[in-house]
């Protein structure tokens, strides 16, 4: 695999994808670049999420994938190109705007508050949106956070502080959530739970935007696939292509 593939060359099975075949896009990234100061990170990025839908960003490490997510979050700023939330042009908004408009961050730390309560995790950040869940129906989705309501954050497992963080922004009224490596450092029982969870969120029409080293993890939860190679989008894929590919893209990756 090269990495001077272009997305037009191949494209594989995601012209059979919600989001190519014209339903509205939740998310729409285009021409982004960005910089950490003199040094280019990413170089005119196209990509695109729909409601109900989960994309993952796959590529080797310093491919510029968390760097996109901080982008479309607001978190980094040096930037150029166009980012849409439903048709909204919040490319120079804050991240505060951001999070109020529907996007809901995660990231790999998972940014627990060790010395809060899971309850008190839950209920610190504000309702932004008209979307928030209450309190009753993420205990109901997460029923372990219900049991573990009054543990403070140090004594959860990882698994746990990663449905804590998940659940967080989805009470916030997050409709577009950015999750980074979620299955990162989980048991593998841990991580079918994160998957399902991903998908369960997925059919209450929530989008996702994935950063997933776990190739074989991604391809049970996501819909669609950017690879990102030197700060570039090179391929574009529908996941049974991704799947057929897995071998390639494992050795591609050095996994």
């Amino acid at each position: 695999m090269s990495d001077e593939t272009t997305t037009t060359e191949r494209t594989g099975a995601a012209a059979e994808t919600p989001a190519a075949q014209g339903s509205s896009r939740m998310l729409e990234v285009t021409g982004l670049s960005a910089w950490y100061g003199e040094a280019r990170v990413l170089t005119d990025v196209a990509i695109d999420v729909a409601p109900g839908e989960v994309v993952t960003l796959v590529g080797r490490n310093g491919a510029g994938k968390t760097t996109l997510l901080r982008s479309v979050m607001g978190l980094h700023r040096q930037i150029e190109g166009t980012i849409s939330l439903d048709g909204t042009d919040l490319t120079r908004r804050s991240a505060d705007a951001r999070a109020r408009a529907g996007i809901g961050w995660v990231p790999d730390d998972r940014g627990i508050y060790a010395s809060l309560t899971v309850a008190e995790n839950l209920l610190l950040p504000p309702v932004v949106h008209a979307d928030a869940w209450p309190l009753e129906r993420v205990y109901e989705f997460f029923p372990v956070l219900h049991e573990r309501r009054d543990f403070p954050g140090t004594k959860l497992s990882g698994g746990e502080q990663q449905m804590l963080a998940m659940a967080r922004v989805l009470r916030m009224g997050s409709r577009l959530l950015l999750l980074d490596e979620p299955s990162e450092g989980l048991a593998p029982v841990i991580v079918q739970r994160i998957g399902e969870i991903i998908r369960e969120i997925k059919g209450q029409g929530v989008g996702v935007l994935l950063v997933e080293q776990n190739v074989k993890f991604a391809s049970t939860v996501a819909d669609r696939h950017y690879l990102l190679a030197q700060g570039k989008v090179v391929e574009h894929l529908g996941n049974d292509d991704f799947r057929a590919r897995e071998s390639e893209l494992l050795t591609y990756l050095g996994m």
